[in-house]
This record gives C-alpha cells, structure tokens and sequence, in this order.
C-alpha cells in the first residue's frame, strides 16, 4: 500500500521522471593498454614502428645532430687520415670542455625560454679576477679561484632579478651584461693587459693534466658503464613496482652494450696518446650531475615547466622569480667555470678572453644539440653533441689549412639548420597532436 502511494506521490510530482533501469554491464570490457607496454611486447618490430611514428610525428630527439657527427667525421677524415688520430681526438676532448662548461649554463637558460648574451663577458671577468687575485696580489690559488666562481655566480642573480623582479627583457639585461662585464674584466687587466698563469698552478694543471695510466681511461669507462646500467636498472624495477611502463632487461642491456663500446672506444684512443684528460673527465661529470638535476629532481622539473607554460607553472605554485634568479645564477657560475677552464688551457687570463665568438659557439652548441629556442625542450648533453660538431669541423678546417672565415660559414649554416629542424619539429609535432 505504501509503494503504491508513493508511485501516485511521485507521477504526479512536476518535473518527475520515469524510473530509467540500468544498462547491463559490458561482457567484455576492456582494460586500456599504454602503447609504450605494446611497443616493448612486440620486440624489434615494435620499437621498429615506433621509431617510424616519432620520425613522422617530429620527435627527432639526438638523431639528427648525431648523424651530423658521424658524417662530418667521415668527411673530414677521408680528407685527412690524421683527423681521428689518437692526439687529435684528444686535443679536441680538451677544447670542447671550457666552451662547453658554458654552453652548458646556456642550456639551463634556453629550457626557460630565455637568452643569456653575458656569458661569455662573465667567463672572462671571472678569468681576470683570479689571475688577478692570484698572480699579481699574491692570493693562494684556490681562493682566489672559489672567489672568480662567485663573481659568476653573483651577476647570474644581478641578470636573474632584473629579470624577474623588475621585468627587464632577459635579452636587454643580459645584452647589458655583456657589455658592463667586459668593460669591467678591462678595467682590472688595464695595467697589465694580460696575466701569464703559472705551468705548475692548479688552475693551468685543470688543462694541462693527463692520467697516462691506461687503466684510469678503461676504469673511468667502467664506471660510466656500470652505472649507466645500476640506473636503468633501478628505474626500470621502480616502474614495474608503480605499475607504470618500464623498459625490459634486453632493451637497457643493448642500450648498456652501446655505451659500453663508445665508451672503451673512446678510452682506448685517448690512451693512445697521453691518456685520459683531466679536462674532459671535469666537464663529463658535470654533465652527468647537471642532467640527474634535470631529469630527477623537483628543480628540473620546476625550470622545464617555467619553458612550457610561465602562467600554468604560477598557478601549479611554482616560485617563479625564485627559479629564474637561480637558473641565471647557475648560467653566471658555468660561465665563470668555463672561463677558467679556457684560461687554464690558453694559459694567461687577457683582455680578449670571454670575446671573439666564443658566446656564440655556446649559445649555437646549445641548439646544435637540440635545446629548443622556444623552451622546455633540452638536455644537458645537447652541449657536448654540440660542441662536437663545433669542435670537429673547426679541427677539420685546421688540418686542411681552411680559413677561419670558411669555418664561419660552415657553423653559421649548421646552426642554421638545427634551427630549421626544432622548428619543422614543433610544427609537426602540433599537428600530430603532441606539442
């Protein structure tokens, strides 16, 4: 009785729908599956289909800069047998390194979507006030060298507030920079002009030192090794315990085995000559401590997430001002790094340090690499791709007695064209839906 008054109550209700029964469950539902599992079930041809879809959707990754490297080496020593010599190799290890100690800072910059054009003004202030320090006050060497790193450090953040708390155009700030520092570094080498660093100093050793054992070379390969393999390892074991896609015990075995043959190769031909440089073994570690910076920690993410959205990083809570005065410092304290890397190796601190090209060899290293110019997009190792090819076709031009001005000309087109391809990248990346 009481149903059937309620059933009257509720037709007559304005407004009052009819009861709806629920729809039977699907007998076969099924559960979504990441493509990336799929790709990884299929074994080769999966990761063979898959390389052709990030070809056609824009995701070039390292592919092209590597393919560059490899074929600017095969024509430069078809030309000249002497160019992937044991002692060329090794002077070009030693070369990249200063300039590529900047390049990195400029990585950092780029990822925000910025432009630092001190650095190179930086670098060679930094350079001065040690030597000076140093040489002509008679200050111990390794304060003097912690000081010419704070100076770098200290105007990144002078760049880093103008920029983020006044809003000053990064360009203009640091356009600024560059030219307020090197009037500066002139002004502190105006009575000398140039400073001869000591053949025994710390600092000249930084450029000049060799581990001639051969088992330091192979053990440092080893240990890259070793540890490439311990990470994915453990990455791979994190994502299966998580539930999400990890990649299987063969893939991170062929990728082990890769870097395993590169990295003895590479260790066998620098024992060939003086063994391994301290210069190189200085910037590959910091190389890797930059990139574990930005692929694991917060601080990585936060300055990735500033180059993709600066609105959508604010509203996420990220500390805007906070994170873009810190990159520029770091920019600041890699510039003053490579500064005194390129000083140890030149052996004086002068007034034409930090000038020439070297801030646009570091800028176009950055994006020869693949950091993106438009932001968010970048690796810490796109400066050592980079300034292999920088450093190869200027060692190449070198040994065919080739003009500066032809080598130029040559970096301008390829820097040119890694533009062209990040660009195209983008756009067919929006198109394929993924950008």
């Amino acid at each position: 009785m009481t149903t059937d008054l309620n059933k009257s109550s509720s037709a007559q209700e304005p407004g009052a729908q009819e009861p709806v029964d629920e729809a039977p469950a699907a007998p076969a539902a099924v559960t979504a599956v990441d493509p990336r599992l799929l790709v990884r079930q299929q074994g080769v041809k999966g990761y063979l289909q898959e390389l052709g879809r990030k070809l056609r959707s824009g995701e070039l990754g390292a592919l092209p800069v590597i393919v560059g490297i490899a074929v600017i080496w095969a024509v430069f020593q078809i030309k000249d047998d002497a160019f992937l010599s044991p002692k060329n190799l090794s002077d070009l290890s030693i070369i990249i390194g200063g300039t590529g100690l900047i390049s990195v800072g400029i990585v950092f910059v780029l990822l925000l979507g910025e432009i630092d054009l001190s650095v190179g003004s930086v670098s060679g202030l930094a350079a001065a006030t040690t030597a000076v320090l140093n040489v002509k006050e008679g200050m111990p060497e390794v304060p003097a060298i912690l000081i010419g790193l704070a100076v770098g450090a200290a105007l990144g953040v002078v760049h880093g507030y103008f920029f983020a708390k006044i809003g000053v155009p990064a360009f203009v700030v640091t356009l600024a920079g560059l030219l307020a520092w090197n009037g500066l570094m002139l002004q502190v080498l105006s009575s000398t002009g140039s400073i001869q660093l000591d053949d025994d100093s710390l600092l000249r050793t930084l450029s000049t030192h060799y581990f001639s054992d051969i088992a330091a070379a192979y053990a440092a390969a080893a240990l890259a090794v070793g540890a490439f393999f311990l990470a994915q390892f453990l990455d791979a074991r994190r994502r299966k315990e998580a539930g999400i896609p990890a990649r299987p015990m063969g893939e991170i075995l062929v990728r082990t085995a890769v870097l395993a043959v590169i990295a003895f190769a590479a260790a066998w031909k620098l024992n060939e000559y003086m063994g391994l440089p301290l210069a190189l073994v200085i910037f590959l570690v910091v190389l890797v401590v930059l990139d574990f910076v930005v692929r694991r920690t917060s601080y990585g993410r936060k300055v990735i997430a500033l180059g993709g959205s600066v609105e959508a990083a604010r509203r996420a809570g990220i500390n805007v001002a906070a994170v873009r005065i810190s990159v520029f410092a770091l920019a600041g304290f890699l510039a003053a790094c490579g500064g005194l890397m390129i000083a140890s190796r030149v052996g004086t601190a002068s007034q034409q340090a930090g000038t020439g090209n070297l801030l646009m060899e570091a800028i176009a290293a950055a994006v020869i690499g693949g950091t993106s110019l438009f932001g968010g997009r970048g690796s810490v190792w796109s400066a050592l791709l980079g300034m292999l090819v920088i450093g190869s076709i200027s060692s190449g031009m070198y040994l065919l007695s080739v003009g500066n001005s032809v080598q130029y000309m040559i970096t301008g087109a390829v820097l040119l064209a890694a533009v062209v391809i990040d660009s195209v990248s983008r756009k067919t990346q929006k198109t394929a839906g993924r950008g």
